[in-house]
């Protein structure tokens, strides 16, 4: 039994001013309000994010609980502080515990890795490793925490395998185990939210890099999952959630036009034009070929030994939209072919609106297979945990095309496109 959206606000309680303007949150900045929760001058239209909102409002809905907060160095305020030192440096709030996801509360860890557990050394508040636990051990973390409301944090980037949604969905189902509160302060999703796109993933697939059946390319943000989380997947033990939403975001608005800092959040995204290519190019992971792992742009470059200009010249003969290719050259410093020079592509994209990063990656997947004769499958089929489906990679095998491997998954996407309605919270 799933609860519609209108069961899962009455449940969660939605906190905001909505997805443009300003209202009851926003207009309660004044009197002990810190400088940063007011748009600084000549940026009256940037985006505010929930951290902002909430403080904003003086942190009313964590008055008189002990908080423990998930994330990592995209915890940050519009003048690039972060919240852990904010709310630690304010009285009204009782934050007692750190918890940090894959990478690190420092962010410091490579892929499928995390700092571990100890002190912070700017706050001397204890920081707890939640990567790799989840269900009851996630739960009795919270219990040994001694926390009443866990509050999370982190900057998404709009990809169903990228682990900090599926943190967010252990930490729901965790804290409902345990009888806590979950409060999801609200962040832009980097590169829009006007669609979804690329296969749903089938439940025999389920995995760290996709829990449940959501579009690869989800088009959500973190409150609106939490909340089609909370509503479709967490069945009769949902959590007690309240999101807090941001102001000034639209769907249609990538990074770059929300005013805010982008700070990494993994080693491997170092920019917003990261993010916008990594929905199809991490696919290559599930490959012999380099995601461009080890260079400066990650997922923007894609190849290794052998490959030459022909890989280049029939991507763009497919006509992609948005995008073109260019022949380029790369030595990883670590990851696959580490030190060695490598041939690819690189992704040019020059029309972001029109750009579909999944038929992007499915595109050059195709066209790899039919031009380089080293290319493989990694052996252990990462590639079907990525796209949620073996459909991808037998149908890449059998020869088809891009438009009749996306034609696959267009049933499954459209029922999924239909349910996220319910939840979206922003035009």
């Amino acid at each position: 039994m799933t609860l519609s959206r209108r069961g899962v606000l009455g449940l969660a309680g939605v906190v905001g001013t909505g997805a443009v303007g300003t209202g009851a949150v926003a207009g309660a900045v004044g009197a002990g309000a810190p400088a940063w929760a007011a748009p600084p001058a000549g940026a009256t239209d940037r985006v505010r994010t929930g951290f902002e909102e909430l403080a904003a409002g003086g942190y009313a809905s964590l008055a008189g609980q002990r908080v423990g907060v998930v994330t990592n160095p995209t915890g940050i305020t519009a003048d690039a502080r972060h919240l852990v030192d904010v709310l630690h440096a304010d009285e009204r709030v009782d934050l007692v515990a750190v918890f940090g996801p894959e990478h690190g509360f420092r962010g410091t860890a490579q892929a499928g890795g995390s700092e571990g557990a100890g002190r912070d050394p700017a706050t001397g508040l204890p920081v707890y490793d939640t990567y790799g636990a989840s269900g009851q051990k996630l739960a009795d973390l919270f219990t040994a925490a001694g926390i009443d409301t866990v509050v999370f944090d982190i900057q998404d980037v709009g990809a169903r395998f990228y682990t900090y949604v599926w943190t967010l969905y252990d930490c729901m189902r965790a804290a409902a185990l345990a009888d806590k509160a979950v409060v999801v302060l609200d962040r832009p999703n980097p590169v829009g939210g006007r669609r979804a796109a690329g296969p749903v993933l089938e439940p025999a697939y389920a995995s760290f890099v996709g829990r449940e059946p959501i579009a690869l390319a989800h088009g959500m943000t973190a409150a609106e999952l939490a909340l089609l989380f909370n509503g479709e997947f967490l069945g009769g033990k949902p959590a007690r959630l309240r999101t807090v939403r941001m102001s000034g975001w639209r769907r249609e608005s990538f990074f770059g036009a929300t005013g805010l800092p982008w700070l990494p959040p993994s080693p491997n995204m170092p920019t917003p034009d990261t993010a916008l290519a990594y929905a199809g190019t991490c696919l290559f992971e599930g490959t012999n070929l380099s995601e461009g792992r080890g260079t400066t742009t990650p997922f923007e470059v894609v190849g290794a030994q052998g490959v030459d200009r022909r890989w280049a010249e029939a991507a763009n003969a497919l006509e992609l939209p948005g995008v073109w290719f260019r022949e380029t050259w790369f030595t990883p410093s670590f990851s696959k072919h580490a030190g060695k020079v490598c041939g690819g592509v690189r992704l040019v994209v020059h029309d972001r609106e029109a750009f579909d990063p999944v038929r992007a990656g499915i595109g050059l997947l195709v066209t790899a297979r039919r031009v380089w004769s080293g290319f493989e499958w990694r052996a252990d089929h990462w590639i079907d945990r990525l796209t949620g489906t073996d459909r991808v990679r037998t149908l890449v095998d059998a020869g088809a095309g891009v438009e009749e491997v996306a034609a696959d998954w267009a049933a499954g996407l459209a029922r999924f496109a239909a349910m996220r309605e319910e939840y979206l919270l922003y035009p």
